[in-house]
């Protein structure tokens, strides 16, 4: 069986002779050490690792991964963790993440080094999931605890923790259940051993049991800090996207590169317009590509008057701006068709600075190549050489400004630099058309298009289309030709089920496709129960990931039984129920999502090359990159940069982007962020904290003087009955 031991603890004297440095260095005031901002994450390859791991790259926090399944890995030695920069001592990392507390073999040098390293520097570990056992402060869960699934659980945040790192949610941590065949999330919960300067900041019921047990809590011991996780989770989990911006919080004290916050946008295509309506019997839509020409009669579905006002009365009770890309086409026909009237129209104009407006090209034109339709999927018309008969550019030219002309003289609040195209049209489209319009990104620039739409399911990096950058957007599974629930139910159903069911057999043909269904949903109630819930969880997870891509509808869903609004709802009721007010949900408009995705390209791209220098001595975050690149970094709300106020604050902390003009950026924390806790955290004098005696926690700063610290129990070596591996990772989703 494997075991893991407790690291052997050094003196104050043996630690400084292990890492190499000279016993001043770690006292003097007027020698800081450097502490590098970067992160060490340890992996084996777990689940639990890579989510951290992938938070951080998401946030552009730089870390340095090494894997410990590979033979030529480095050693976790003194040089590889610090060393002296002129001549002063440096920490090459501000927070070590590991699998779980102790992942080396017994008596490992490289644990010892660790240890040594993290006490000396005060540089916390994070235990990314570990058993809770008296090494990690906890006592083994036989002894009152539980060891099992928490799929469904509700967790809370306690009071130090909201007090703390995690302050930035509302209080409730639910576990997700999506599976009542699939077990999702395995945790140990379990109460801190006696004497242990254990604080719990999530967590749970013991099942069976009248008290509560640790998933996440600070383990205060032998001069070091460790972040004890006791449960299992991938990045993609909701309970760890709750948790995951606290975690990074907690070991960079909140002075870290990169940022993080909660985004969500919803565009509306195809206003003005109408959309052609699924054919229940046909099992395809009239009108559209995907119905034989001359089959079925079209009828189509376009928004009244008195969805404007639901609209703007939905938005004004939920805070939210949706952005509504039009088409001025629509208007036009529907007064050519009816003595001029078009009461939709003159209701959006009325309320048009309640919304944001994007050009849709005046008759959604396909500006792609040309399309013969006669067939079932089009294809590409063809020349009599072969080659591919494309849209011209001044038909796409004509389409981008004929409507920019028509929403200004609607008097439309627009910008126009952006644009969607009609399906995303003229960008390449698999399989039909594998290249973009060589036509468009001429007519692009013809119009002073910066910003493009395109689709995430078919087109998600973003890119350049001649003078214009895409935006990809997520479709939500509300589909374009359903302005009824039931509508909507059938098409699902014809997508996902299997032939046999009276489906398509899409999912026969695609076995990677995860949202086949076993049997048809009842079209009365399967848009409730099933799509509404899978879709609110598809997109409170975009939102809880740090993607600010926008999310696109039609306006037939604003229509009739106005189905999108029941995942709106559950998209942002459910993340009012999540957060605290301090970190609100961030809804840009497209240009602005734009520039974000290429401000974070942009800084990847320099942090690959390695052209970032960023490090914390006491007080101060000096950030060093070229000339002109834009840096991000999170910091403790009061820090400013050269005398000024820095950043917005989100979440707690403040953060921002900050362009380097020739020279190196230096950030002045508050002096709250330099006399407490936190990584690099240092006494009123400046100095690094003490470490404590070997074997006691820190003395209670509120015992009365001369009181001595607890000296921390001895290990309990007993190992519960059933358990072969401290950390199973058999339990993913």
């Amino acid at each position: 069986m494997k075991r893991i031991t407790r690291t052997a603890v050094f003196t104050v004297g043996a630690l400084i002779a292990a890492l190499g440095l000279p016993c001043a260095a770690a006292h003097a005031a007027d020698d800081l050490p450097r502490v590098d901002l970067r992160i060490l994450v340890v992996s084996d390859g777990g689940p639990a690792v890579d989510a951290i791991a992938a938070e951080l790259e998401a946030a552009g926090t730089p870390y340095t991964e090494v894997d410990l399944t590979r033979s030529d890995r480095p050693a976790l030695d003194a040089g590889f963790l610090a060393d002296t920069v002129d001549g002063r001592p440096r920490a090459k990392y501000q927070a070590v993440v590991l699998p779980n507390d102790n992942p080396f073999p017994v008596n490992s040098p490289e644990m010892t080094a660790l240890a040594a390293y993290e006490r000396t520097y005060d540089i916390p570990q994070v235990d990314a999931y570990t058993y809770a056992r008296p090494e990690a402060g906890l006592r083994y869960p036989v002894d009152g605890g539980y060891a099992g699934s928490v799929d469904g659980v509700r967790a809370e945040v306690t009071t130090a923790g909201r007090a703390g790192p995690f302050g930035y949610l509302e209080g409730q941590v639910p576990f997700e259940d999506n599976s009542p065949t699939v077990g999702e999330s395995y945790a140990y919960l379990s109460t801190p051993v006696a004497g242990a300067d254990f604080t719990p900041y999530v967590e749970a019921a013991i099942p069976g049991g009248p008290g509560r047990g640790s998933l996440v809590g600070e383990y205060r011991h032998d001069g070091r800090r460790e972040l004890v996780v006791t449960f299992v989770y991938n990045q993609h989990q909701q309970q760890f996207r709750l948790l995951a911006r606290g975690i990074v919080d907690w070991m960079t004290g909140g002075v870290h590169l990169g940022a993080s916050r909660n985004y969500f946008a919803v565009h509306v295509d195809d206003v003005l317009a109408a959309d052609d309506r699924w054919d229940t019997e046909l099992n395809c839509t009239p009108g559209d590509v995907d119905c034989p020409e001359g089959e079925g009669t079209p009828d189509p579905i376009r928004m009244l008057p008195a969805d404007v006002d639901h609209a703007t009365s939905w938005q004004n009770e939920q805070d939210f701006t949706l952005d509504l890309a039009y088409n001025g086409a629509g208007s036009v026909d529907h007064r050519e068709g009816n003595g001029g009237a078009d009461p939709l129209a003159d209701r959006l104009i009325a309320e048009r600075d309640r919304f944001r407006w994007i050009n849709h090209t005046y008759t959604h034109a396909f500006l792609g190549c040309e399309q013969d339709t006669a067939v079932v999927p089009w294809r590409c018309a063809t020349h009599a050489d072969g080659s591919t008969k494309w849209v011209g550019r001044t038909a796409i030219s004509d389409e981008i400004a004929t409507n920019r002309v028509w929403g200004e003289t609607a008097g439309l609040p627009l910008h126009n630099d952006e644009l969607v195209t009609g399906e995303h049209s003229g960008l390449k489209v698999l399989p039909q058309q594998p290249d973009d319009n060589p036509n468009l990104a001429p007519a692009l620039a013809d119009n002073g298009v910066t910003w493009l739409a395109s689709d995430n399911s078919r087109d998600p990096a973003q890119r350049r289309v001649g003078p214009a950058t895409t935006v990809s957007r997520y479709p939500m599974n509300v589909f374009f030709n359903a302005g009824r629930a039931a509508e909507q139910v059938d098409e699902y159903n014809w997508i996902y089920t299997s032939r046999a069911q009276g489906g398509s057999g899409i999912c026969e043909d695609n076995p990677a496709t995860t949202t086949c269904l076993p049997a048809p949903l009842d079209t009365a109630t399967g848009y409730t129960e099933h799509i509404v819930p899978l879709e609110t969880r598809i997109g409170l997870g975009h939102v809880l990931a740090n993607d600010p891509k926008p999310h696109f509808i039609h306006q037939s869903n604003l229509a009739e039984d106005r189905i999108a609004y029941p995942v709106l709802d559950g998209v942002l009721d459910g993340y009012e129920a999540l957060f605290a007010d301090n970190t609100p949900v961030v809804n840009l408009r497209m240009k602005d999502i734009g520039a974000e995705l290429q401000r974070r390209a942009a800084w990847a791209d320099a942090l690959r090359g390695g052209q970032v220098t960023a490090y914390r001595t006491g007080g101060t975050v000096t950030v060093e990159a070229p000339d002109g690149t834009t840096v991000t970094v999170t910091v403790p709300t009061g820090t400013t940069l050269e005398g000024d106020a820095f950043g917005e604050a989100y979440a707690g902390r403040t953060s921002g982007w900050t362009p380097t003009e020739g020279q190196a950026l230096a950030f002045t924390l508050p002096e709250s962020a330099t006399t407490g806790g936190g990584t690099g955290a240092a006494t009123d004098d400046g100095r690094a904290p003490e470490p404590t005696a070997p074997g006691t926690k820190a003395p209670d700063p509120s015992a009365p003087a001369g009181t001595a610290p607890v000296t921390e129990p001895a290990p309990d070596t007993r190992v519960p009955a059933g358990v072969s591996d401290h950390v199973p990772y058999t339990v993913r989703s």
